[in-house]
C-alpha cells in the first residue's frame, strides 16, 4: 500500500486522505442519492450539503467539486436539473468550494451528489479511529432526517417538521473543520445513511473501544418522529440498520421507538464527536458560537474488548 495514504477503506471512514506534503494531504469523498424532497432547488441543497460533510467530518476544508447528476431526461425537465445544479452550486459556494464541471447520465431514476476534494493537515485530521475510554459523545444534529423524509413522501409529516428536518439538512457541519484546527476532537465522524448506531460502531471498531449511549440525551427534530414510527413510518434502510447493528447492541429497558430513532439511516447529519472531558466545555462553547442546531451530550467511550453499544434510557 502506497505509504502516502493516511486513510483508506479499512476503517470505514468518512473520506480517504492522501498525504501531498508534510503539512498538507488531500481529502476526497463521493455521495450521490435520489430525491428526497419535492422541491429540486433543496434536493440540489441537501445532497451537496451532505457529500461536503465527509471532508468537514475529516477536520478539512473543501476545496473543488464535481457534480453527479442522473436523470431520465424523457421525464424530468431541464428547468428541473437546472434547479437542482444551482442548489448544489449554492451551497460549494458557501463551503467556499469551487464546483469545476461533472458528469450526467440517463438513468431511470433521478439521483445527484458530488465528488469532493479538500484539504487538511495531517496533524489536525480527525479520523474515526481515535476515541479513546472516557471520552464524552457530543452530537450537533438532532436524529430524525430519515423518518420525517419518509414521512413527507406518504404525506404524513407536518410542513412545520418538513421545515425544521430541511433546515438541518442545509446546514453545512464547517463546526467539524473549526474544532479540528484547534485540535480538540480525539475522533469523529459525520451520521449519515447508517444511522447513529451504524457510524457510532464504526468508531467503535476502529478505535477498539465500547459505548455508553443515554436515549433521554439524544435530540429529536421534531417530537413527531416518534409518531411517526409508531405509525411504521420508517425507511428500509434505517430497519436495516437495526438489523445490521444487533449483534453489538445491549439494551436497557429501551423502548421499540428509541431503537429505532438510534439507526434512523439519516440525510446530511450531524457530527459525531469523541471529546476528552477536559476539552468539553470549549468544544460546547464553539458549538454555541457556530450556532450548530444542538451541542448535545449523548454518551461516553467505554473500555471494552470487542465493539459494544449500551444504551440506556
Amino acid at each position: 500500500m502506497d505509504k502516502r495514504l493516511i486513510v483508506g477503506a479499512d476503517t470505514a471512514d468518512d473520506a480517504g486522505v492522501y498525504r501531498i506534503e508534510r503539512d498538507r494531504a488531500l481529502v476526497q469523498t463521493v455521495d450521490f442519492f435520489t430525491p428526497i424532497v419535492d422541491d429540486p432547488f433543496l434536493y440540489g441543497q441537501i445532497a451537496a450539503t451532505n457529500a461536503l460533510s465527509d471532508v468537514y467530518a475529516m477536520g478539512g476544508r473543501p476545496l473543488t467539486a464535481l457534480n453527479l447528476l442522473g436523470v431520465p431526461d424523457e421525464v424530468v425537465p431541464t428547468k428541473v436539473v437546472n434547479a437542482i445544479l444551482r442548489g448544489g452550486a449554492a451551497k460549494a459556494k458557501e463551503a467556499k468550494c469551487v464546483v469545476v464541471g461533472g458528469h450526467s447520465i440517463r438513468n431511470p431514476e433521478p439521483f445527484y451528489g458530488l465528488a469532493v476534494t479538500g484539504l487538511v493537515s495531517p496533524q489536525r485530521l480527525v479520523t474515526n479511529a481515535n476515541a479513546r475510554p472516557g471520552d464524552v459523545l457530543v452530537l450537533t444534529k438532532p436524529l430524525g432526517t430519515g423518518i420525517l423524509t419518509t414521512g413527507i413522501k406518504r404525506g404524513l409529516t407536518s410542513a412545520a417538521s418538513a421545515r425544521k428536518a430541511a433546515e438541518c439538512m442545509t446546514l453545512l457541519n464547517v463546526v467539524g473543520a473549526v474544532l479540528a484546527e484547534r485540535g480538540l476532537v480525539r475522533a469523529g465522524t459525520d451520521v449519515t445513511g447508517f444511522g447513529l448506531l451504524g457510524h457510532l460502531g464504526s468508531m467503535c471498531r476502529a478505535s477498539k473501544v465500547g459505548a455508553e449511549v443515554f436515549l433521554s440525551s439524544v435530540p429529536l427534530i421534531s417530537h413527531e418522529v416518534l409518531a411517526l414510527i409508531e405509525k411504521e413510518c420508517i425507511p428500509g434502510g434505517s430497519r436495516q440498520n437495526l438489523e445490521t447493528a444487533e449483534p453489538i447492541m445491549e439494551w436497557d429497558g429501551v423502548p421499540r421507538a428509541g431503537k429505532f430513532l438510534l439507526a434512523d439511516a439519516q440525510t446530511s447529519g450531524g457530527l459525531l464527536l469523541s471529546v476528552h472531558p477536559r476539552k468539553l466545555n470549549e468544544v460546547l462553547k464553539i458549538l454555541k458560537q457556530q450556532r450548530t442546531p444542538c451541542a448535545a451530550v449523548i454518551g461516553r467511550v467505554m473500555r471494552s474488548a470487542k465493539p459494544i453499544i449500551r444504551v440506556q434510557m
